[in-house]
């Protein structure tokens, strides 16, 4: 267990950690972004834990708290419960050290996920339709068979494993005046808050953090409000990585002191600052990695000055991405879906077609029925799905359909 200060491990336990740590985590990139840099008018660059070893930077944490175990501990072996990434990094850490370790994931955990999990050489046990009942099922393996639970966020040994992400940025961007991080139970903004705090400290300079929560996942500003860790209802969300319901004691006590600002972003949000990241800096990011950039795009981070956003995670089934992608394309006016009332006669469907061409668009997709709800006996119902460049264009679009005597109503 790392020296604690009043909040958290002290700067030589961060620093400890990091020797550990550096036996297995990568040092990941830091990447420059110019399209951030012009939205928030200052440097912005990219902490990529999304290509860390196994996609996210939870092995540092499980790995720091795993080899700290006496040998009595490892030789009872590891339990720990998770959707993803922290099944992923307890189950690398363990395999590293050669000790056994029982992963609990939920019965519809992503396939990509459970595979990886199982291939890093964990018994992978299905319990329950959410993270909560494996977690309840993790901590009753626990006390009937000796292992040791290996916690997602809450302890020392694992903030102080996550914080070792912030003395990174520090060696890479030494100039940096701002963090923003995304936060969940609170293990990496923590870490990385609690480090760089004490780290800036010494240098006679400052910091500002930023956490950033899912709009329908966010107990951090209830909590900070009533002053306590506060538990809320979960909403659905996307960025399931982040989706936690109520803060660790320990990170809300450190976020508490070391933390500057908590703000939220909506599912649209991230998935527009997905599809940013994918077409911009091509890294493929999970909804939970890619809240920092969804903050900075909302325009909620201002007067930042040199900026690091952190990747989370890159951690994401191909069939989300192809949704959260389609979404990203949506909400950012690239991709329109209009329905359309047309008289069941001949040459109508070409008429529109050549409409959508002349405002230089790109039919994509095409639904024709007379057995639409909104349609009338004589008409038929068009839906239409179409490539389009932007606000100004879809408008473009609308106002050839509109002057042309038709009636397009976009399909949310």
């Amino acid at each position: 267990m790392p020296e604690l200060t009043l909040a958290g491990p002290t700067l030589a336990g961060f620093e400890a950690a990091r020797i550990v740590v550096s036996q297995v985590a990568e040092i990941t990139p830091m990447e420059s972004s110019r399209f951030l840099a012009e939205l928030l008018g200052s440097p912005v660059y990219l902490k990529c834990e999304n290509l860390q070893r196994t996609g996210s930077y939870k092995i540092r944490g499980a790995y720091n708290l795993i080899s700290r175990l006496t040998d009595e501990e490892k030789s009872r072996g590891v339990v720990a419960a998770s959707a993803g990434n922290h099944a992923q990094g307890v189950a690398f850490a363990a395999r590293e050290l050669g000790i056994s370790a029982t992963i609990f994931m939920p019965v519809g955990v992503a396939l990509p996920k459970l595979q990886a999990t199982r291939n890093y050489g964990a018994e992978v046990v299905l319990r329950g339709n959410a993270v909560d009942e494996a977690l309840r099922t993790a901590a009753e393996f626990a006390a009937n068979t000796g292992a040791v639970f290996i916690p997602p966020f809450d302890h020392a040994d694992v903030v102080a494993g996550q914080g070792t992400v912030g003395l990174e940025m520090l060696d890479q961007v030494p100039d940096l005046q701002t963090v923003i991080v995304p936060i969940g139970g609170g293990g990496l903004i923590s870490g990385v808050a609690s480090a760089l705090k004490q780290k800036f400290a010494l240098l006679g300079r400052s910091v500002r953090i930023i956490g950033v929560q899912a709009e329908n996942a966010a107990p951090y500003p209830l909590s900070i409000l009533n002053g306590v860790s506060t538990a809320i209802k979960l909403l659905p969300t996307i960025a399931d990585g982040i989706a936690v319901s109520k803060p660790g004691i320990l990170n809300f006590e450190i976020i508490r002191h070391a933390v500057d600002e908590i703000i939220t972003v909506s599912d649209d949000d991230i998935a527009r600052a997905m599809l940013v990241l994918l077409e911009r800096a091509k890294l493929v990011v999970e909804p939970a990695g890619a809240a920092a950039v969804a903050a900075i795009m909302t325009g909620q981070v201002t007067d930042a000055g040199v900026t690091v956003a952190v990747l989370s995670g890159g951690n994401i089934d191909p069939l989300v991405m192809e949704r959260v992608i389609s979404r990203g394309l949506s909400v950012s006016d690239r991709y329109l879906k209009l329905r359309l009332m047309l008289p069941d006669r001949p040459g109508q469907l070409a008429r529109i077609a050549e409409l959508v061409s002349e405002a230089n668009a790109n039919v994509v997709e095409v639904l024709h029925t007379r057995n639409g709800r909104n349609a009338l006996f004589g008409d038929v119902e068009l839906e239409l799905s179409i490539e389009t460049r932007g606000p100004e264009h879809v408008q473009r679009v609308l106002g050839v359909l509109v002057e042309a005597g038709y009636e397009p109503r976009i399909d949310f």
